[in-house]
């Protein structure tokens, strides 16, 4: 187990790249296996989620070249579906939950597709049934191993259909969609999740000969093709990595520049960190975030308590709902962070009233945040980083607080951030990795 040793209270300075979109690069790397010629992918970030998929990839028999440092080629032309059902699969495909993502594909080109009950983070519930009623919607048989926990569809012939999610699952919709461009006839898919990355990944397949209308929209309709064509592809910046940039500079009073943050793509992102106070100037396609000695959170236009809360795009990610919980509790006011999705993800926040943030939980969804104008600053301690989010979270307020800080179980922030601590020790931060 790796850990981080984190030298509070300095200031940062300079400009950093974000990685490519580690949810983006899941997805579309799992659309490579929907033909047999050979796909370009550029800006894969080089984390162990996405590595991991890859060698899973790879042990299938997809033929997998790094070209350069973010870019590969793949081509599942020559595929072992037997090792689908292997015990090696079995173990390896339940330490990522992303792999969930290859069964739509597998199924549209060969008929099948296979899963170990997957694993990833510990936020609470994160259920597999849209996925497998889209499916079996478009035609498949459904099985479940319950001793083995491992699922399985099988389908002579995808047709298409009339479909309307029980929820806007960006993971599921995209499984679907990978299933339904090869089936015959028209799918619609109602409630369909409409993410920045699934329109990436509907622009992937559009460029590989596929028919996906609506795309950015939660009306998708489907006309299946017969086959899919090789294709090149640029992955986007992660939105997720830009959020958490602009926290840590707010945390530890810093003048940063992000560069090349694809702006039209961040959605409500740049406007939530502005209501609680925090400066942002758009120049070009960057962000550049001005040193700030204090940032007060703005109320609602009655006056009542800013609530900050997550909703599917374009609604505010879930995923960031945690560093704007940290963020808060250096900030001038109070707000109420309220998690809608996963019943887990706010368990780390007594990480922070340990260090001396002022945070209420209210409940497993809710907390109050009383900001303390940097009057106060958070002062080191040891840590365990529970699941990806909360990990960076941890880190900007070690950033920010007077001390040496110590966090363990940092695979889960490598998980997805790619080598966080060298990037941010080129703009000043003192991390040490051991």
């Amino acid at each position: 187990m790796a850990t981080f040793k984190i030298e509070g209270g300095h200031k940062l300075s300079g400009n950093i790249t974000p990685q490519g979109a580690k949810n983006e690069a899941l997805q579309v790397i799992c659309a490579v296996l929907l033909t047999a010629d050979k796909i370009t992918i550029s800006n894969i970030p080089n984390i162990r989620d996405v590595n991991k998929l890859i060698y899973i990839l790879s042990e299938l028999g997809v033929k997998v070249n790094k070209t350069s440092d973010n870019t590969y080629t793949f081509q599942a032309d020559t595929l072992d579906l037997n090792y689908l059902e292997s015990e090696k699969f079995k173990k390896e495909g339940s330490s990522l939950r992303g792999s969930i993502m290859i069964v739509g594909p597998l199924l549209a080109r060969f008929g099948k597709g296979y899963i170990p009950r997957p694993g990833g983070d510990k936020i609470g519930r994160r259920r597999l049934d849209t996925h497998f009623e889209g499916f079996i919607k478009l035609g498949a048989t459904f099985r479940y191993n319950k001793n083995e926990q491992f699922y399985g569809v099988e389908a002579v012939k995808l047709t298409g259909t009339d479909m309307l999610l029980d929820e806007a699952s960006v993971t599921g919709t995209a499984n679907i969609v990978m299933a339904a461009v090869m089936a015959e006839g028209v799918t619609t898919i109602y409630n369909a999740a409409c993410e920045p990355y699934l329109q990436q990944l509907c622009k992937m397949l559009n460029s590989m000969g596929a028919k996906i209308d609506g795309v950015g929209s939660n009306l998708l309709t489907i006309k299946g093709v017969e086959k899919l064509t090789g294709c090149t592809h640029r992955i986007l910046p992660d939105m997720i990595e830009i959020g958490s940039l602009i926290g840590m500079a707010a945390m530890t009073k810093s003048s940063i520049t992000i560069k090349d943050v694809s702006w039209k793509d961040l959605g409500l992102i740049p406007r939530v960190f502005q209501k609680l106070g925090i400066k942002l100037e758009r120049k070009g396609d960057d962000i550049f975030i001005p040193e700030q000695q204090n940032y007060e959170i703005q109320n609602f236009i009655d006056g009542s308590i800013l609530t900050i809360s997550d909703a599917p795009w374009p609604g505010f990610t879930p995923d960031l709902l945690s560093i704007v919980l940290v963020v808060a509790t250096q900030a001038k006011g109070s707000v109420l962070i309220h998690q809608k999705m996963f019943e887990s993800r706010l368990f780390f926040v007594d990480k922070l009233i340990d260090m001396g943030a002022k945070v209420i939980l209210c409940d497993p969804h809710r907390a109050t945040v009383i900001g303390m104008n940097h009057e106060s600053s958070l002062k080191a301690t040891t840590m365990t980083s529970p699941d990806i989010r909360a990990g960076i979270s941890l880190l900007i307020a070690a950033l920010s607080a007077n001390g040496t800080s110590t966090i363990h179980n940092i695979e889960q922030i490598d998980r997805g951030y790619q080598n966080i601590d060298g990037r941010l020790k080129a703009i000043g931060a003192k991390i040490t990795r051991i």
